[in-house]
């Protein structure tokens, strides 16, 4: 199956991910959810990815990606039309942890791929049309969200999300035999530890600046649809504001291999913090419409710079047959942020207000510029 074929099939899965994530919180907003269960909602996207993300990546290093990818896409359809049958507050739980779940699955099973297609030359590359993928649904999900449940309402929006990775199952149960099906030999040899991985300095930093943009990442697919919900916008507005953030990643990351070698990877993590500092520390000053697609823009230059590069260093640094375990430790850390955030960013909100949320994380953002630019 060809590289483009395979990110295709995974902008249909995470469009039904960042759709979702936008569905779920207007809809408990819309039942008269408070900010702190909204955010233990949103919250449990993540909670069994980061349990069981070093497991699934060593079961993909054992078995494969054919499998797994087709399971995942199952369970991410089923979980998204739980939805259309009972539009609770109960069911967004369960719609969050099926979805959540399977678009781990999938996108460990995809990283696994694309790290493995072609040289390790090609791999910058292949990573960053990888993540203009990612860019093209992030933009999407929210975006069809956000206007089918102002045109089609809340249940039907849910349904519409579940045709995507629902699309995707069938091409994987009628096309799957071309991609491969067993791990190498690598991935049978020997008792596996994280500690291992983690002796690795190279490792270890790629996981920490990979933890800390993700908690930028979350931070804004969860606050902002609220900080925008409460001071008036409609959903399609909202739609349209989280969709510039990804309209902004995919442009940077269509120059971004350019990018990469006149700057350094360093310089380029270092723009990406400090981005993130600066339009968090204004943004809960911003009301109008206009402007908070702007801000949202100039944050999604900044944070989608970075993705593709963690991913290629990463990938070029772990041992044989180990990748898909690599990913999977990433995934979990980056999943632990986007568990615990919305839990304490939640209460945050629901204490404090607004305000401390943005500024606390443009400290956290701030702290991680200084530390990138000291490299």
């Amino acid at each position: 199956m060809p590289l483009i074929a395979v990110i295709v099939l995974t902008v249909c899965v995470h469009t039904a991910y960042a759709g979702g994530r936008v569905a779920v919180s207007l809809l408990a907003i819309d039942l008269g959810a408070a900010a702190a269960t909204i955010g233990a909602i949103l919250s449990l996207f993540a909670v069994l990815p980061m349990l069981s993300s070093v497991a699934a990546g060593r079961m993909i290093d054992r078995v494969g990606v054919r499998g797994p990818m087709t399971v995942a896409a199952a369970i991410a359809a089923a979980g998204a039309a739980a939805a259309y049958f009972s539009p609770t507050l109960g069911v967004l739980a369960v719609v969050s942890t099926a979805v959540g779940s399977g678009f781990m699955l999938f996108h460990l099973a995809v990283s696994n791929l694309v790290g493995a297609a072609g040289a390790p030359a090609d791999r910058p590359r292949n990573f960053s049309m990888f993540s203009m993928g990612f860019s093209v649904s992030g933009f999407l999900g929210p975006m069809l969200a956000g206007f089918a449940i102002d045109q089609l309402g809340f249940r039907n929006t849910f349904l519409l999300l579940a045709a995507f990775p629902l699309a995707t199952f069938l091409v994987l149960l009628a096309r799957g035999s071309t991609l491969p099906a067993a791990g190498g030999a690598h991935a049978r040899e020997g008792r596996r530890r994280v500690t291992d991985l983690l002796r690795n300095r190279e490792i270890r930093t790629v996981f920490a600046v990979s933890g800390t943009l993700s908690m930028g990442w979350d931070l804004f697919s969860f606050v902002v649809p609220i900080y925008a919900a409460r001071i008036g916008h409609s959903a399609s507005t909202i739609g349209v504001i989280v969709g510039a953030f990804s309209v902004a990643t995919f442009l940077v990351r269509v120059v971004l291999p350019g990018l990469a070698r006149r700057f350094g990877e360093w310089r380029m993590l270092a723009g990406a913090f400090l981005t993130g500092c600066v339009v968090y520390g204004v943004y809960p000053f911003a009301t109008p419409a206009p402007l908070l697609v702007a801000l949202a823009f100039v944050l999604g230059l900044g944070l989608g710079s970075s993705q593709p590069m963690v991913l290629s260093v990463l990938y070029n640094t772990v041992p044989p047959g180990r990748a898909g375990e690599a990913v999977g430790v990433r995934n979990a850390l980056v999943n632990a942020s986007q568990t615990l955030m919305p839990l304490v960013f939640g209460a945050l909100g629901t204490a404090l207000g607004m305000v401390p949320v943005f500024w606390t994380m443009a400290l956290f953002l701030g702290a991680g510029g200084w530390f990138a630019a000291r490299r």
